[in-house]
């Protein structure tokens, strides 16, 4: 590619992409498993500035660009929806050890085993259920559409260069979302 300077973004969870991110790359993306704002600033920092010292990049390292799952909605049964949809979605990711990290970190460690049993005895119905509402509220920012983009700052102001939201899944939000992306911006 005739650019001089592409930047590149890595997604990482683990220990060694998340050094490597912060050693070769413009950014670093996190996985919803990992947006933990304690798991961002005990672990992923230290990695992300740990890459940057080994390869000896002067001030600041890779931005981190934290990638949540969220639930909203207009009304509280939307927001009590979506955030089942979350509860789903998680248990579906935390099955494979590779995003335990997080888990482990909260002590949750156990959890991420009882999904991993349950995959393998085909008893996916019960995975949802082992996602408790504390895994929830750490995982999972919560708020109404006008809210969102207060309770997004107030859990990555000072950890997150930028963020990544999942479109609505139903498309009448969409300028709901167009609103809380400008009150971020601002």
């Amino acid at each position: 590619m005739a650019h001089p300077d592409i930047p590149i973004h890595l997604g990482a969870i683990g220990p060694q992409m998340s050094t490597l991110a912060g050693e070769c790359t413009r950014g670093v993306l996190t996985h919803p498993t990992n947006t933990a704002a304690r798991y961002i600033r005990e672990v992923m920092l230290g990695r992300i500035a740990q890459g940057a010292r080994r390869a000896q990049r002067a001030g600041a390292s890779a931005e981190l660009v934290v990638a949540p799952l969220y639930a909203t909605g207009r009304t509280a049964g939307e927001i009590r929806e979506r955030r089942e949809k979350c509860r789903e979605q998680l248990a579906i990711n935390l099955f494979t050890p590779q995003y335990w990290p997080t888990l482990e970190l909260f002590g949750w460690r156990e959890t991420g085993e009882r999904l991993r049993q349950l995959v393998r005895e085909n008893r996916r119905d019960l995975l949802s259920a082992q996602i408790h509402d504390e895994m929830l509220d750490v995982l999972v920012p919560t708020a109404g559409w006008d809210d969102l983009a207060r309770v997004l700052r107030e859990r990555f102001d000072g950890l997150a260069s930028g963020i990544c939201l999942p479109l609505p899944l139903d498309a009448a939000d969409d300028p709901a979302l167009a609103r809380v992306i400008r009150e971020l911006q601002e």
